[in-house]
């Protein structure tokens, strides 16, 4: 509904701001390869900008950027990073670490504080951090950042320049509210409604009937020879290495599976468990006036809910499990109660307990003969972990040593397998509708981010004990299509082309005729061409709002045109043109209490939020007067257009 406000507040520099964080954590930790964060530049310590007693240099700023380069480069592969430079990116990239910088400084000027805790907290959040426990990993911490590049204290000043944003902005926003009159006016304006008419101009109605020479496909093709620009691609040689590679295993032996039988005793003893409801009063004498309750029939929860109280359900304890939560006393009171039975009052670590034992579990022994089997599966999938990871650590350190894909497939008898070529998304040009196998796919990001040829590397695969080594087989760079390999596409987009020109002139005279008070049944009409039929339009900016954004052009432009005139309008893909006439526009109305003003009211307020949200970044960098060395900024400009 308020695309175009949100399209205000979705500022560049925004952007930005939020981008050299997710660059720095999220991608440098989910996935982008080490050669994607190192980038063989030259650039080093020279500061781009100083901000308060914080410097931002050639060589973050240059980091940054091509991170940002290499994640654009995963959805569209064509791109360079020339392109991506005249975008105006590594001038909104550095305006957002300023502003970050801006922020942090003025924060700790007026007192906010982001403890080491807090940190901690935001790092073991993080997915790529965890352990196969889903728990924060140390070791997985510590090996990523080696793999990296990065040092803990980068990552921990980055993400507290993200806390820091968070903690000082957060409140800017906060109870932001349009005036009435304005969230009226706006209300009434989603309910105009534009009446108007589409004629559609096909190219292909007045395309060229004849195919064109071989010099018109020849001189096309060089006019146009960006249009035909091959992406990319490059090959990759693998070889998979799973639990087949881990030769002459031996099984756990009885020793091994007799100590940890022994070991895990208690998990193999008979037992018992029970479960209970307790509630804990404060004295004795309220202990026993509500068991007294209890006894006389009235539930144990129905007891503590009269007197405000909570009971509290306790499922599937043993006797030392109760005893280290509560007390001895009261675990030695539970297990001497019978099933549906309630304890006399106890005194347990808070107070006193009265509990009903709800449930009482046995739980049948295990001989070393009724274990053996489950702990010899434990204890093969360990020895096969074990000997797999050990063999992956062998393999990455001849892999890191030097040694060749081929020599490392010989000496662990591996076989290498070369893919097809491939686009960076995994796309095989070659075989339409194809794509790389699942294996692949969790390669490519890194072998798209190495620089040759031949550097093998290894990594893990989903699926249990897999992993690849791999390496970037033949790279073709991104080039034309030779024109003997597409001439027959060439010359239908010759004849395409023709139509879509011919199409517009066409248009031209349409437009024409509307000028001179023709109708557009009549003008169309006399082309003398077969078209298809005029498509009346009736639309209301609060249909718009529903689209969600994607609203299709010719309806925009209807909505940016005057009453009673005509525009026209190039289709997509060359497919012809549009003629697009606005009849009537129709003023929209709401009520007071229309749904519509409270709804208009709620987005406009999240808007202004937004607005002042972005006013106080601009008022927090002005007052810490942040300053810029445009001769370095010309450098990573020049060093980064120059990069492929």
């Amino acid at each position: 509904m308020l695309d175009f406000f949100r399209a205000i507040t979705r500022s560049r520099i925004g952007a930005a701001i939020g981008l050299v964080f997710l660059i720095l954590i999220v991608l440098a930790f989910a996935g982008a390869d080490v050669t994607g964060m190192r980038t063989g530049s030259l650039l080093g310590g020279e500061n781009v900008a100083t901000v308060g007693g914080t410097t931002i240099t050639t060589g973050e700023l240059d980091k940054t950027v091509r991170a940002a380069f290499d994640s654009e480069r995963q959805r569209t592969p064509t791109l360079t990073m020339k392109d991506f430079i005249a975008q105006g990116v590594l001038d909104d990239v550095l305006t957002g670490m300023i502003d970050r910088a801006a922020t942090w400084e003025w924060g700790r000027k007026n007192g906010f504080g982001v403890s080491d805790g807090l940190i901690d907290g935001e790092i073991a959040k993080l997915p790529a951090f965890q352990g196969p426990d889903g728990k924060f990993s140390q070791d997985a911490y510590k090996q990523l950042l080696a793999q990296r590049g990065l040092s803990d204290r980068l990552v921990r000043d980055d993400i507290a320049k993200g806390v820091m944003s968070r903690l000082v902005l957060t409140g800017a926003n906060e109870g932001a509210v349009m005036p009435m009159g304005v969230t009226q006016v706006y209300a009434a304006l989603l309910k105009e409604k534009r009446v108007g008419n589409l004629l559609f101009l096909p190219s292909q109605a007045f395309a060229p009937k004849t195919a064109p020479t071989d010099a018109q496909i020849g001189d096309f093709y060089k006019t146009n020879i960006a249009r035909y620009q091959r992406p990319e691609r490059r090959t990759l040689r693998y070889a998979i290495i799973d639990e087949t590679a881990l030769k002459n295993l031996p099984p756990p032996s009885d020793a091994e599976i007799a100590r940890r039988y022994k070991a895990n005793s208690a998990l193999y003893a008979a037992g018992e468990t029970r479960s209970i409801t307790q509630v804990i009063l404060p004295t004795e004498a309220a202990a026993k006036a509500f068991g007294a309750e209890v006894s006389a029939g009235k539930s144990i929860d129905a007891a503590a809910s009269a007197k405000g109280l909570a009971a509290a359900k306790i499922a599937d304890k043993t006797r030392d499990e109760l005893a280290t939560d509560g007390s001895k006393a009261v675990a030695d009171a539970v297990f001497a109660t019978g099933e549906g039975k309630t304890i006399a009052p106890t005194k347990g670590a808070l107070g006193w307990v009265v509990a009903r034992v709800d449930a009482i579990k046995h739980k049948a022994g295990k001989t070393l003969e009724q274990a053996r089997p489950e702990i010899l599966a434990a204890l093969t999938a360990e020895k096969h972990k074990t000997a797999f990871t050990d063999l992956a650590t062998r393999i990455g350190e001849k892999v890191e040593g030097g040694d060749s894909l081929t020599d490392v497939a010989k000496t662990w008898g591996l076989t290498v397998v070369t893919s097809d070529p491939l686009l960076a998304d995994g796309t095989v040009p070659e075989k339409p509708g194809t794509k790389v196998s699942p294996d692949l796919q969790p390669l490519l990001q890194t072998a798209f981010s190495m620089e040759h040829e031949g550097q093998p590397q290894i990594a893990g695969l989903p699926g249990g004990l897999r992993a690849a080594v791999f390496e970037v087989g033949r790279i073709t760079p991104a080039a034309p299509a030779p024109l003997n390999d597409i001439k027959a596409a060439v010359a239908k987009d010759w004849t395409l082309q023709h139509g879509a020109d011919a199409a517009a002139a066409a248009a031209d005279k349409v437009l024409a005729a509307m000028a001179r008070k023709t109708t557009l049944a009549d003008a169309s009409r006399a082309l003398g061409v077969a078209l298809p039929p005029i498509n009346p339009l009736a639309f209301t900016r609060e249909q718009l709002g529903q689209m969600q954004g994607r609203v299709p052009a010719p309806l925009a432009l209807l909505f940016s045109m005057k009453a009673g005139t005509t525009k026209k309008m190039a289709a997509p893909n060359g497919a012809g043109w549009l003629v697009i006439t606005l009849d009537t526009i129709e003023p929209g109305t709401v009520a007071p209490n229309d749904p519509m003003i409270q709804q208009a009211s709620a987005e406009l307020g999240k808007a202004t939020g937004h607005e002042y949200e972005e006013q106080l970044r601009a008022a927090i960098a002005h007052d810490i007067g942040p300053k810029r060395n445009e001769a370095a900024i010309r450098t990573v400009r020049s060093n980064l257009s120059g990069a492929q």
